[in-house]
């Protein structure tokens, strides 16, 4: 196979042809070339999801929809969607869990990445791939998980200038890609009760992922269905700057060596919530993953998996400890479902 393209030279010299290019459209080529050149989930990459931590998690998501699908009449025709799989692991821990009860739907992936496919099929040989939620069935109810998806996805930024309000962009500088305000944005892009924000002050946003969540919401409420969002982020308010990259497990510079770090920032589950209420559906929290999961029965599953693993029970005490507290994913990582027409509110809320 050829070698990929060297995404750094390729935006330094987009830089150089056209000028300062803006922190979504950065973001987005940076983050497109790093999923479709590496693994980068677990001990061996760059960062670990929950799905990974243990099997419990994908159990009670698993569960959580299999109870929607029950309480909905279950409908033979409904499909599993998972936006973002990663290595396929939270669509095989739920399938598991919903088998239990029955169920055992079709499978559908949205995943671009041509690598990760590689390794999902290994898992999920029947599934079938879609590039975007256009191609998804038109006529059947859809139950989607979106598990830390939203935040990969670019975000645009403007920054609170001694002269105004201006576009956040970036630009190649003497050590290489640096952040800087470019034009001024266009009207009606800053909120009138953050106009008088202090310079150097941030706003970021993201159109994809309100697009995207607008767009799920109309086919649910077309067709029924419920989506459920867990991802880290925040609820209401301005949160500045949270565009960050890690790799090696580390956080590292943004915009040192793009395509060789995961670059994310905090989701927005307002705007989200927002954009899914536009489109007639109901929308449910967010709840911390910690009391979702709880409440969920985590807690009684980790008992049961220890009694009947003992020498593992310390692995899956630090396993619950992590997806639960506080100080680790259980409060920064929320939990919002988006509901179709006449369908019920999963459980957890």
């Amino acid at each position: 196979m050829p070698a990929p393209p060297d995404i750094s030279r390729e935006l330094a010299q987009l830089i150089e042809d056209e000028g300062p290019v803006s922190i979504e459209r950065f973001m987005g080529a940076a983050n497109s070339h790093y999923y479709a050149t590496r693994d980068a989930i677990g001990a061996a990459g760059d960062f670990i999801t929950a799905p990974e931590v243990s099997q419990m998690f994908g159990e009670i998501v698993g569960l959580a929809l299999a109870d929607v699908w029950q309480r909905a009449g279950r409908p033979a025709n409904a499909v599993l969607v998972e936006l973002g799989p990663g290595r396929g692991t939270l669509a095989e821990d739920m399938l598991r869990a919903m088998k239990v009860v029955g169920w055992e739907p079709e499978l559908h992936f949205i995943e671009t990445s041509p690598l990760l496919r590689e390794k999902q099929a290994d898992l999920h040989p029947t599934a079938i791939w879609h590039d975007t939620i256009q191609t998804l069935p038109t006529d059947r109810p859809l139950l989607i998980v979106a598990n830390e998806f939203f935040d990969a996805l670019p975000v645009h930024q403007l920054i609170n200038t001694f002269a105004g309000w201006r576009e956040r962009v970036v630009r190649n500088g003497m050590d290489g890609f640096e952040a800087v305000p470019g034009d001024p944005p266009k009207y009606g892009e800053v909120p009138l009760h953050l106009r008088h924000t202090d310079p150097g002050g941030i706003i970021e946003s993201c159109p994809m992922a309100r697009r995207l969540a607008r767009a799920i919401a109309r086919r649910l409420h077309s067709q029924g269905g419920v989506m459920l969002v867990i991802d880290y982020g925040h609820y209401g308010g301005a949160h500045g700057d949270t565009l960050q990259a890690v790799h090696a497990h580390a956080y590292a510079d943004p915009f040192a060596r793009p395509g060789t770090s995961d670059l994310t920032a905090h989701v927005d589950f307002s705007a989200l919530a927002g954009s899914a209420r536009a489109a007639g559906t109901h929308v449910a929290g967010p709840v911390e993953q910690g009391q979702w999961l709880v409440s969920l029965g985590l807690s009684d599953r980790a008992a049961i998996l220890a009694r009947n693993a003992p020498r593992r029970s310390e692995e899956i005490g630090e396993a619950y400890r992590r997806l639960t507290h506080p100080d680790e994913m259980g409060e920064l990582f929320k939990v919002m479902a988006v509901t179709g027409k006449r369908w019920p509110e999963p459980g957890g809320f």
